[in-house]
C-alpha cells in the first residue's frame, strides 16, 4: 500500500541562550531566514502594507513562523526585525535599492544591523551576495559599496538607495517604520558626496539613538492618542514631494491601492 506520509520539515525558529552572542544570533536569524527559501512561484503569500503600525507588522512576521511559506525580501526584512527584536544592542533599520538593468529598474530591500559599530545585513535574494552581510563594515558607507560592487558583478546599476531610520525594539509599538529617511539619488551626486550622505544618515541614527527618541514609543493601549511619527531633522536628499516617490523610466501599476507595497521588490539577475 502506497505511504502518503510524507511532510516537509519546518524550519525550526532559532532560540538563544542570553550568553549567546550577538554575531551568532544573527548567523543563526539568516540561517533561518534562508531555510524559508526565495519564492520563486509567481504567487505572493503575504501581504505586507509598509504604512502598517510595527505591532501589525510583528503579528504578521509571528504568521509567517507558524506557516514557513517561501518568502521575498520585503517578508525577510519583516521577519528579521521579528527575531531580532529581543536584541536590545542592536539597531536596525531598512535599506532599499533600486537598480537598472537590460532597459528594466528592480528594487530590493534587505534590514541592516549596526552592532558595537560595525554595520551588516539581514535579507534574502535570488543572489546569495545580496542578502546576508555579517557585521565586520566599519562604516554604513563601507556596506553600501560592498553591496554596490555585487549589483556590478551581477551587471546591475546601483541608481538609488533609500534609508530607514532605526525600528523600535517594542513589539507592540504602534508607530510606522520610518522606511525612507534619506533617499540618494546616484545619478545626482558624486561618489565623494555619495559617502558623505551616507555617513551624514549614519551620525543622524546615532543621534536619534543617544537622544533616547524622546517619550517610549506608544503601545496599544495608547493608539487612540497617537498621530503619525515624527520625522526627523530633513535631509537634503529625503523625499519631498508625491512624484519622488517613483521617478521616471518606472512602470506605474494600474489601481497602486489594490497592489501590495512588495510587488516591486524583486531582483531579476
Amino acid at each position: 500500500m502506497f505511504c502518503s506520509s510524507f511532510q516537509i520539515p519546518i524550519p525550526s525558529v532559532p532560540v538563544f541562550q542570553p550568553s549567546t552572542p550577538i554575531p551568532e544570533r544573527l548567523e543563526a536569524v539568516q540561517r533561518y531566514i534562508r531555510e524559508l527559501q526565495y519564492n520563486h512561484t509567481g504567487t505572493q503569500f503575504f501581504e505586507i502594507k509598509k504604512s502598517r503600525p510595527l505591532t501589525g507588522l510583528m503579528d504578521l512576521a509571528k504568521e509567517m513562523t507558524k506557516e514557513a511559506l517561501p518568502i521575498k525580501c520585503l517578508e525577510a526584512v519583516i521577519l528579521g526585525i521579528y527575531l531580532t527584536n529581543n536584541m536590545t544592542t542592536l539597531d536596525r533599520f531598512p535599506i532599499s535599492f533600486k537598480t537598472h538593468f537590460s532597459g528594466n529598474y528592480f528594487r530590493h530591500i534587505v534590514l541592516g544591523v549596526n552592532f558595537g559599530g560595525r554595520y551588516g545585513a539581514l535579507g534574502i535574494s535570488r543572489r546569495e551576495e545580496l542578502m546576508y552581510k555579517a557585521p565586520v563594515f566599519r562604516t554604513l558607507s563601507e556596506l553600501i559599496f560592498d553591496f554596490e560592487e555585487a549589483y556590478r558583478r551581477c551587471w546591475h546599476t546601483l541608481k538609488k538607495v533609500k534609508l530607514g531610520h532605526c525600528v523600535s525594539h517594542d513589539p507592540h509599538s504602534v508607530e510606522q517604520i520610518e522606511w525612507k529617511h534619506s533617499i540618494l539619488d546616484l545619478d545626482k551626486l558624486t561618489r565623494e558626496d555619495f559617502r558623505k550622505e551616507l555617513e551624514r544618515h549614519a551620525r543622524d541614527m546615532r543621534l536619534k539613538i543617544g537622544k533616547g527618541t524622546g517619550p517610549p514609543s506608544p503601545t496599544k493601549d495608547r493608539k487612540k492618542d497617537v498621530s503619525s511619527p515624527q520625522r526627523g531633522q530633513a535631509s537634503p536628499h529625503r523625499r519631498n514631494s508625491r512624484g519622488d516617490r517613483r521617478p521616471s523610466g518606472e512602470k506605474k501599476p494600474a489601481d497602486s491601492k489594490a497592489m501590495p507595497d512588495l510587488n516591486g521588490y524583486q531582483i531579476r539577475v
